[in-house]
């Protein structure tokens, strides 16, 4: 039996301690793993009152999973409001994820599950990383070059050559050797955390129609097909530059396992269309497993009973599968 796993709550002002305690309450139902929080537990009774119990470590969290929703305990967290996010809050969610991946990281738990943060709250306090997943990747002693963002649910995994930055910018920023890099990480990734033996990628063109030839633009021609040779002279089974807009569709999506898309939207509005309530943001390329729910704090409706726990579950899940899958490779 692998170990529990570590929930950062993210912002105790946001959804997560909601979400993270509604995952409990259908541990039995929904088959969820055991799990322990690590944040406030003042956030988490803002908006819960079920059982809750303070613990020590891991160790005891497992023993008391059955009875109780265990939480590690983060202190200064300040005025904990729903829905009120503060400079004190946004320095919880951070030692909360500092100490879920230590952790992660130690084998005390199995694996890390991320709830959702404010980066405006966290850029505010000095934090320095785009986001999460750059920092878990430093903490792990990886290059955030060489991890990659997978979006995954029932039907559909995409991943994003690049993230989170403007439109404009990505011409300048895409090349093959990132396009080919990123592919490498998501077959490793597809083979060792899903267990897919032979990965089917597929890759995106940039532009309308993956450029009609070039009419449209060169990027499919001068970067992106150069990258498709290279990792299928690796051994891959890799396939396009498909038009974005046909590629999505039911039938295009049961040749691949994944979709190498080119920039963040182009991966994440087919995601969210198909699987909003089920998106899991998954990270590649790490010595441990991370998960996170695919949406953000939802400020607006923290603490008003309305958060669906449906991605945290899925996220729980996930987590959990690819761990026994890595401890039993």
């Amino acid at each position: 039996m692998i170990a529990p796993l570590a929930v950062a709550l993210g912002d105790p002002a946001g959804i997560g301690p909601e979400i993270a305690a509604k995952a409990w309450e259908r541990r039995v139902a929904d088959s969820v793993p055991p799990f322990f929080a690590v944040g406030a537990p003042e956030a988490l009774r803002a908006v819960w009152g079920g059982p809750l119990r303070v613990v020590a470590g891991p160790d005891e969290a497992a023993g008391c999973f059955e009875d109780a929703l265990p939480v590690i305990r983060i202190d200064a967290a300040g005025d904990t409001r729903p829905g009120q996010p503060t400079l004190e809050g946004a320095r919880n969610s951070l030692d909360a994820l500092e100490l879920a991946v230590g952790l992660t990281r130690s084998g005390a738990s199995s694996a890390l599950v991320t709830g959702p943060v404010s980066k405006a709250q966290l850029y505010a306090i000095g934090f320095t990383h785009p986001g999460q997943t750059e920092f878990v990747a430093e903490r792990c002693g990886i290059a955030a070059d060489m991890v990659a963002m997978m979006l995954a649910g029932p039907t559909l995994r995409t991943v994003p050559v690049t993230t989170h930055i403007a439109l404009r910018d990505v011409p300048g920023l895409l090349t093959t050797e990132l396009i080919v890099q990123r592919g490498r990480t998501t077959i490793r990734a597809l083979r060792r955390l899903f267990g897919i033996e032979r990965p089917r990628l597929a890759v995106a063109g940039f532009n309308p129609h993956a450029g009609e030839g070039g009419a449209l633009g060169r990027e499919e021609i001068d970067i992106v097909m150069p990258a498709i040779d290279r990792l299928r002279e690796e051994g891959a089974e890799v396939t396009g530059p498909h038009a974005p807009d046909t590629m999505f569709h039911a039938r295009m999506r049961s040749p691949y396992d994944a979709a190498l898309c080119l920039y963040h939207d182009q991966a994440l509005v087919p995601l969210k269309t198909l699987h909003f309530d089920e998106g899991v943001n998954i990270t590649l390329g790490l010595p441990i497993v991370r998960t996170s729910p695919d949406h953000g704090t939802a400020f607006d409706i923290a603490g008003q009973g309305k958060a669906e726990p449906t991605a945290m579950l899925a996220a729980l899940k996930m987590a959990a599968d690819c761990a026994a899958r890595l401890a039993a490779a």
